[in-house]
């Protein structure tokens, strides 16, 4: 039982999640050459990435990209995709991704669960929790038949579930504090941002750990 990886850049790594799934994984790099699998193994997860969703010509990989997950989810493989891997679900499914209206969103935010998110294998509990957000695209229409699962105040489509197998969150699950300093260095931000999530680690774990158990076990479910 293992899961691909997609991995868009080498500071948006795992983090987390290598601890959490408890799940081996086979990390694909397409950045440094490796091709996108047209298959998914057991369970596929897509992570974020400095490129828009429909930036294909500073990113060639996308396409393949959204046609692994547009399969995965069509296959009933189970799919956890995240910031950039959302907006690139969106899109593979029949949604839209847009420059986000309201600027940029970052740092620790809050996320409000959506009341079909009681009954969810990775978000039930979740009821408000703080998020890690970098992003300034953003998800404007959901694609047909999703289910709307956490909402936020800057951009509303904050998680969504495709089918019974399939989640799409446009936040960070998976971003450690070390790795977000990192990212907030590289992106000139004021440190107190850095500072707000250091601050709100055992929030973010206590909050996320769970959604990647969740993953975890619709995986070994599915796999049997």
């Amino acid at each position: 039982m293992r899961i691909t990886v997609i991995e868009h850049g080498a500071d948006a790594p795992l983090g987390y999640l290598a601890e959490w799934l408890g799940v081996p994984c086979d990390i694909v790099r397409p950045y440094l050459g490796e091709e996108v699998p047209e298959r998914a193994a057991d369970g596929l997860i897509v992570l974020g990435g400095e490129m828009a969703a429909w930036e294909d010509d500073k990113a060639a990989w996308l396409p393949a990209t959204r046609a692994l997950i547009r399969d995965s989810v069509a296959a009933g493989t189970p799919t956890l995709a995240i910031c950039l891997g959302a907006q690139l679900m969106t899109l593979a499914c029949g949604g839209t991704v847009e420059r986000g209206s309201d600027g940029l969103e970052v740092g620790a935010q809050e996320v409000t669960a959506l009341p079909a998110a009681a009954g969810d294998p990775l978000l039930s509990g979740v009821g408000t929790a703080v998020a890690v957000q970098y992003h300034q695209d953003a998800i404007t229409a959901l694609p047909p038949e999703a289910v709307p699962l956490l909402t936020g105040t800057r951009y509303p489509h904050q998680g969504y579930r495709l089918g019974e197998t399939a989640w799409a969150v446009q936040f960070h699950p998976e971003a450690t504090p070390e790795i977000f300093t990192d990212w907030a260095q590289e992106g000139g931000l004021d440190p107190a941002v850095a500072a707000g999530v250091r601050e709100a680690e055992e929030k973010l774990v206590s909050a996320w750990r769970p959604l990647a158990e969740g993953f975890a076990g619709v995986v070994r479910t599915t796999a049997r």
